[in-house]
């Protein structure tokens, strides 16, 4: 079976469009998607915003390929471990993994090669939940770019005139109440000396996703008769100098944001790089199990229990491509 060499992997040039439509999807899935890796929400958002921002990347680049392809399978909201993409009638899963450390990513630049001592992790829980087929597509990929998540960060991020998506993300039982019920007439307040533009997201009364931006003046209540159910996050066009209150009638509660409770989701992206594929059946020939806690090219430790297969011994993806358009051909 041909192994992978650096020749065979695709870097792709980042646009700011490609985060955009992630944190589109992190906002609108925040409901439904779950803590596998741990840490904070806004780390977990951040995850997302980087895979959405990979998934795109890679139809935009079976597009401007002329390589034919089907998202009907495209992940819902509500089952967020489905195939992303299908060729030739086959179900793709794409599997990324950011690489935010400066160091790591100077060195890639200078050496796309390197790469190929990493792993393809998939994690075990992943592998075994049902629905797949032995003939299913695992394709790997790796992004590259940089991350403003502390206060700090955030700060000189916003000096130096780069893009910030501040966010914050509501407790439970704004969030995922156990009554289903309007949160009656939400007030929102302001300590701040400037004026904020600040969009809420969450859910209506047939459960579908509702978001309602508010111009919030300095110190002045301001009410939306919106009809949100539920409320996941807020977000906010800078960043507070003081603190947000917003208040639910129903609920009898006002929930303060100060200005620390605020997370970056942007995700500041360099390259998407295209690693290589596996079918399931290859993938579980060759995976050997990774117990949490492992050190890997692109983590510390790994937080998961993984299946692990190294780059180097993936198929390139060139191969599937001219396969793909082949099957195309006699369709025709």
């Amino acid at each position: 079976m041909k192994m992978l060499f650096k020749n065979d992997l695709i870097r792709i040039p980042y646009t700011p469009d490609l985060t955009t439509g992630g944190i589109d999807y992190a906002c609108r899935s925040l409901r439904y998607t779950y803590n596998r890796m741990g840490g904070s929400d806004a780390k977990r958002l951040r995850r997302i915003v980087g895979g959405i921002a990979v998934e795109l990347a890679f139809r935009r680049h079976l597009g401007e390929q002329g390589i034919p392809f089907d998202v009907k399978g495209a992940t819902p909201f509500t089952d967020p471990d489905k195939y992303d993409v299908s060729l030739g009638g086959h179900r793709c899963d794409l599997k990324s993994f950011m690489i935010t450390r400066k160091k790591q990513i100077s060195d890639l630049n200078r050496d796309l090669g390197l790469l190929l001592g990493a792993s393809a992790l998939i994690p075990s829980d992943q592998f075994v939940s049902a629905g797949h087929k032995n003939s299913d597509v695992y394709i790997f990929a790796f992004l590259t770019g940089l991350q403003a998540a502390s206060q700090a960060e955030m700060a000189k991020a916003s000096e130096a005139g780069n893009p910030l998506h501040l966010i914050h993300t509501m407790p439970k039982n704004w969030a995922k109440p156990d009554h289903w019920r309007s949160l009656g007439m939400l007030a929102l307040k302001s300590d701040c000396e400037e004026t904020l533009i600040v969009e809420l997201g969450g859910q209506d009364a047939e459960r579908q996703f509702l978001s309602k931006k508010i111009t919030l003046k300095p110190r002045e209540r301001m009410e939306t008769e919106a009809g949100f159910h539920t409320l996941a996050y807020v977000h906010v066009d800078k960043m507070p100098g003081g603190q947000v209150g917003i208040h639910s009638p129903v609920l009898e509660e006002t929930h303060l944001i100060a200005p620390h409770d605020w997370g970056n989701i942007w995700v500041y992206g360099m390259d998407v790089i295209l690693a290589g594929f596996l079918t399931r059946k290859a993938f579980r020939q060759k995976a050997r199990e990774l117990p949490v806690g492992s050190r890997v090219y692109q983590y510390n430790r790994t937080r998961t229990k993984n299946l692990a297969v190294p780059i180097a011994e993936l198929q390139p993806l060139n191969d599937l491509f001219e396969i793909v358009k082949d099957w195309k051909k006699h369709e025709e």
